[in-house]
């Protein structure tokens, strides 16, 4: 199942009827985490009237109105998280309140509106999980296993040698049981072959956060 988050940070800004709604979005990977990015937006704008939330993360969800009517911020802002099919992702938005009134309905479409531009401005990343392998050979098993590793789509992330050979690689988790069992057919087991890391990845098998993960996302699992 896709992995979707946003890319990065990413701030938008929209007037309705006077009132100021500045949306703030990132990634997160922990609730954690995901609160002390609230805290630092509710330092930033400590003069606001409110700072309402929405995250999901690591597992976790929570939202909060901070003082607008019940049901008017908090859950339009995680609605628009669970209609983009979002994970790991907070959004704030801040409201510097105009003199105007929007009632219960304008306060939904502002706060829905806002977290939307958030995410828009944020951009959205879709993933798969890879796994990240280290192969370790001798020489004469080299040209083989480079061999597999192309068929496999593999991405080489680095080569060391020494007294043997030693190739780290990266591979769609729905086909490194595959290739595990490919690399030790072809080597009677002698290829030792570890699995090194779980990695979140786009098209181009580059990590959509620019790290390896331990098993911790949502829809990534051994």
């Amino acid at each position: 199942m896709p992995y979707v988050t946003v890319q990065r940070d990413g701030q938008a800004e929209i007037i309705v009827k006077k009132s100021r709604f500045i949306v703030n979005a990132a990634p997160v990977r922990s609730e954690l985490e995901a609160m002390g990015f609230v805290e630092r937006i509710r330092a930033e704008h400590r003069d606001a009237n409110h700072n309402c939330f929405a995250f999901k993360a690591g597992g976790s969800q929570r939202m909060s109105d901070d003082g607008e009517p019940s049901g008017t911020a908090g859950r339009p802002i995680l609605d628009v998280l669970e209609k983009q099919g979002l994970s790991d992702t907070v959004i704030v938005v801040t409201r510097y309140f105009g003199g105007i009134l929007l009632g219960a309905a304008g306060l939904v479409r502002a706060y829905s509106q806002s977290a939307a531009a958030g995410v828009e401005a944020a951009g959205v990343a879709t993933a798969v999980a890879a796994v990240d392998l280290r192969v370790t050979l001798e020489y004469p098993l080299v040209g083989k296993v480079q061999y597999l590793l192309t068929r496999a789509g593999a991405l080489t992330l680095d080569s060391h040698f020494g007294e043997k050979v030693s190739i780290a690689c990266r591979v769609l988790a729905g086909a490194a049981e595959a290739l595990e069992n490919e690399l030790a057919e072809a080597s009677a087991g002698r290829i030792d072959v570890k699995r090194v890391a779980e990695v979140l990845v786009g098209n181009d098998l580059q990590p959509i956060h620019g790290d390896a993960v331990g098993g911790g996302h949502e829809g990534l699992g051994r």
